[in-house]
């Protein structure tokens, strides 16, 4: 006999569970007592946000899913922009919220909330516990279902009394069935055998890669493709890093603030593949007259996503590894030289435009390709949102690393609790979150996770006194009318790390820029590193 509570903890374990982040309350609470003897490391936030938003890190370098946890009421809504996140970026991971008794469910009682319900549009499914012997069962069903087909956040809603019930027997040995949700892995043959044929007819051929590409775990199988093809390649905010940035076929990344060269190859090619990615809007303007022009091959796990926003000639529902390998092995083309001369030339020339430095000022798009080449090459960056997010995706130089943001939902404060749980995923490797004054004030309340858990993240601060990506918006649409984005009233960043124990400097040029990164990186204890940008400084 154990109760709920301890077989909830026992699921974990089973899984594999290592690290979980979260923030308790009362009708949590056994489920965190049970906890305590348990091997699971647990992180506690300082809110409920950036325990899914650690929990999404964790699971984007570790492989499998996160694992955050609230407590009912205020604490699981305040996940909820954490799990839309999660959602919009494919991430695998489980959500475990505590509930009022069962009998009391719909009676708007103290820290009463429907979470399953208000968190439907933002799941792939959700649970609300109402016999404590199904806990095995739903727990290991909700780890099956998050880290399967297109990955995603589960909902367990656990009410307070099926945490205190005690269950007859624990047997986490049923395999999992689940009637109809049967996800495809492999590819119709038949449809790669078009693919083939479509490539060897193509003349300007061009391969998108998305967030997709990690997803599935196809890295490698990606770049065996492309460099036995020799096809370029294109990526999207969520696929950088799926090349090197230096790799010869690597065009950059397209869309509103991508670069010239890839917005030019997409708008140039007969033959559009994508890899796993969406193709947004931000991404693709016009996704329909890209299809005019070119074959669009659309390759994804999730058959919802295929000729969502560009409609596709041939569509492959697949795992992206699997087909990718298929396609390597049975394609025996090679994309037209003069093709891929012209696209790498057209890089080559942008790639010579010097900055100049701005008196007084960080150059930001410098500042973060000499961050990028002083930090390791498998170094983690997790880049907020707004101008810095941009300033990171067209110059942050990925080797062996990862580039870690929030894509589709575009979430300011994700960058800080982003990095803590990419460390606790690979503690050797170096991090860093990037954001601006704003985002950072979103988050900057997690510096008491960092300095408690001794977590050796570095924080690169782009401080330009205002809403920068707004005011941008508001200069080139709104004739410069400047609206809510000043930022006056904000703290000393640095003398706030310094109370939290924290190493932190204050830096105003380019010339300050390398002994400051050397002094950041010289060891692994945590840093604070504010860059004063110009605030007139635009995102491209």
């Amino acid at each position: 006999m154990m109760t709920g509570a301890l077989a909830m903890v026992k699921c974990l374990e089973k899984e594999g569970v290592r690290v979980a982040f979260g923030y308790p309350g009362a009708a949590i609470c056994p489920f965190y007592d049970a906890l305590i003897d348990s091997s699971i490391h647990h992180i506690l936030v300082r809110t409920e946000q950036n325990a899914a938003h650690a929990a999404s890190g964790y699971a984007r370098i570790s492989g499998i899913p996160g694992v955050c946890i609230a407590t009912s009421g205020p604490g699981a809504t305040n996940l909820l922009t954490g799990i839309a996140s999660a959602y919009m970026d494919s991430i695998p991971m489980v959500v475990i919220t505590g509930q009022v008794r069962s009998d009391l469910l719909g009676r708007d009682v103290f820290q009463e909330a429907d979470i399953t319900g208000a968190a439907e549009p933002f799941t792939k499914h959700s649970y609300l516990v109402k016999n404590a012997s199904d806990i095995p069962r739903i727990f290991k069903e909700a780890f099956h279902i998050a880290s399967t087909g297109r990955p995603g956040p589960v909902l367990i809603d656990v009410p307070i009394d099926m945490q205190k019930t005690s269950i007859p027997a624990f047997d986490y040995s049923t395999p999992v069935n689940i009637i109809g949700y049967k996800p495809r892995s492999q590819g119709h043959s038949l449809q790669i055998k078009k693919v083939i044929e479509a490539l060897k007819e193509s003349e300007r051929p061009v391969l998108c890669a998305g967030g997709g590409v990690f997803s599935a775990n196809a890295l490698k199988e990606l770049r065996v493709f492309v460099d036995r093809c020799g096809i370029p390649v294109i990526c999207t905010m969520m696929g950088i890093g799926s090349l090197p940035t230096e790799h010869p076929l690597n065009m950059g990344m397209l869309g509103s603030h991508g670069c010239v060269p890839a917005n030019k190859a997409i708008r140039d090619a007969d033959l559009v593949i994508l890899a796993g990615a969406r193709v947004g809007d931000r991404a693709v303007a016009s996704p329909g007259q890209v299809a005019e022009r070119a074959v669009v091959i659309h390759i994804d796990i999730d058959p919802a996503e295929i000729g969502k926003n560009m409609p596709a000639h041939i569509p492959i529902v697949g795992d992206l590894r699997l087909v990718l390998s298929e396609l390597a092995e049975n394609c025996d083309w090679k994309a037209p030289q003069d093709w891929v001369q012209q696209v790498t030339n057209r890089k080559m020339r942008y790639a010579q435009v010097q900055v100049q430095p701005i008196k007084g000022f960080i150059e930001p798009k410098s500042f973060m390709r000499t961050l990028s080449e002083r930090m390791q090459p498998n170094a983690i960056i997790c880049a907020d949102v707004g101008q810095n997010q941009i300033w990171s995706a067209n110059n942050w130089i990925v080797r062996d690393g990862r580039f870690l943001t929030s894509g589709g939902m575009g979430t300011m404060g994700y960058s800080i609790p982003c990095a803590v749980g990419a460390k606790h995923a690979s503690p050797s490797l170096q991090v860093c979150a990037v954001c601006g004054d704003g985002s950072f004030q979103m988050s900057m309340m997690e510096l008491g996770t960092i300095c408690q858990e001794k977590i050796g993240v570095k924080i690169v601060i782009m401080r330009n006194t205002c809403l920068g990506m707004v005011r941008e918006l508001q200069d080139n649409h709104f004739g410069c009318r400047h609206s809510a984005i000043c930022l006056d009233g904000s703290p000393d960043f640095v003398s706030i790390a310094k109370a939290y124990g924290i190493a932190a400097r204050s830096i105003s040029s380019n010339q300050e820029a390398e002994s400051a990164i050397d002094e950041m990186l010289e060891n692994d204890l945590p840093y604070l590193l504010v860059c004063n940008v110009s605030p007139d400084y635009p995102s491209r």
